[in-house]
C-alpha cells in the first residue's frame, strides 16, 4: 500500500570482517532514511565489538515477505493453460549505509523452494506435495555492481522474456551477470534452450502445494571486481565471495501459480 513503510529485521547470510545507467541508477544520500512508501529491510552488522553498522536494503516493487507482482515474474496464472509468459522485469532495489571499505556489490536471487524431484511438476491430475524436499534455484546472479549507484531501477536489467536467454556475461552499467537456473530447466528444449544470463523471474510449478520464496541478497564486498572469470553461476559466485563479504542484507518476496495456494 502506498504511503506505508514496513521494516523487517533480516538475518545476515554472510558476515566477515575485512583485515586490511541505464534504468534510473542514481546516487543515494546514505544519511537519510528511504522516503515514505518504500519497503525496506534493515540488517544490523557488528564489524567490531564497539561498532554497529546498519545496512539499509529495500524495494519499491514489493514488500519484504510480501507477494511479488506479476510484472516481475517469468510466468503468470492462465485459466486455460495454467501458465503464460509475462513481463519478466527485474524489481527495483535500493541500498544505503554500506560499511566502510565497500568496493563493490553483488546481488543474488535464490528460490530455495524448488522441488528436488520433477516427476509430478506441471502434470495434470497430480500435485507437488509441500513435504517434498526442496533445492535452490538461482534467478539472478549479478556482480561488480557500483556501490555508489544507490539503486537499480525496475526493468533496468530485464524487461521481457528472451527465448534462449539474454546475452552475457556483460551487463548494464559495467556489471557482470551469471547464468541462472533456467539454463538447466530449458536444457534440450528446441525453442527455449540456451544460456540464461541475468534476471529471469518466478515461474514455480502451477501444481505446487508450497508457496515459493525468492530471496534477494545484497553483498557488500571489499573488492572492486570479483575474482571470477568466464561463465559463472550462483554457487561459483558464493564461493568467490568467501573472505570478502563485509555485510549482507536480504529482501524476500513470495510467488505462486497454484490458485489453491494464493
Amino acid at each position: 500500500m502506498p504511503g506505508i513503510r514496513e521494516r523487517s529485521q533480516v538475518a545476515i547470510s554472510a558476515i566477515e570482517a575485512s583485515t586490511s545507467q541505464p534504468g534510473g541508477l542514481r546516487a543515494f544520500d546514505v544519511d537519510r532514511a528511504p522516503p515514505p512508501g518504500d519497503f525496506f529491510a534493515v540488517t544490523v552488522l557488528s564489524i567490531r565489538p564497539s561498532q554497529e553498522i546498519i545496512v539499509k536494503f529495500w524495494s519499491n516493487s514489493f514488500a519484504d515477505n510480501g507477494p511479488i507482482p506479476t510484472e516481475f515474474a517469468f510466468g503468470k496464472k492462465d485459466p486455460d493453460k495454467h501458465v503464460a509468459l509475462t513481463d519478466n522485469r527485474n524489481p527495483h532495489f535500493a541500498w544505503a549505509d554500506l560499511p566502510p571499505g565497500t568496493a563493490s556489490l553483488a546481488l543474488l536471487c535464490c528460490d530455495p523452494d524448488v522441488p528436488s524431484v520433477g516427476d509430478d511438476v506441471n502434470q495434470e491430475g497430480k500435485a507437488v506435495p509441500a513435504s517434498l524436499p526442496r533445492v535452490d534455484f538461482y534467478h539472478w546472479v549479478l556482480v561488480d555492481l557500483d556501490a555508489g549507484a544507490g539503486e537499480i531501477g525496475a526493468g533496468a536489467f530485464s524487461d521481457g522474456v528472451t527465448a534462449k536467454g539474454k546475452d552475457g556475461p556483460a551487463g548494464p552499467a559495467g556489471t557482470r551477470q551469471g547464468v541462472n537456473n533456467y539454463t538447466d530447466w530449458f536444457a534440450g528444449d528446441a525453442d527455449m534452450g540456451g544460456d540464461y544470463y541475468g534476471y529471469d523471474g518466478p515461474c514455480p510449478p502451477w501444481n505446487d502445494e508450497l508457496l515459493h520464496h525468492y530471496v534477494f541478497t545484497l553483498y557488500a564486498l571489499d573488492m572492486g571486481k570479483l575474482d571470477i572469470q568466464g561463465r559463472i553461476d550462483g554457487p561459483a559466485v558464493v564461493a568467490a565471495m568467501a573472505g570478502h563479504v563485509l555485510a549482507s542484507a536480504s529482501v524476500t518476496g513470495t510467488y505462486t501459480l497454484n490458485p489453491e495456494v494464493g
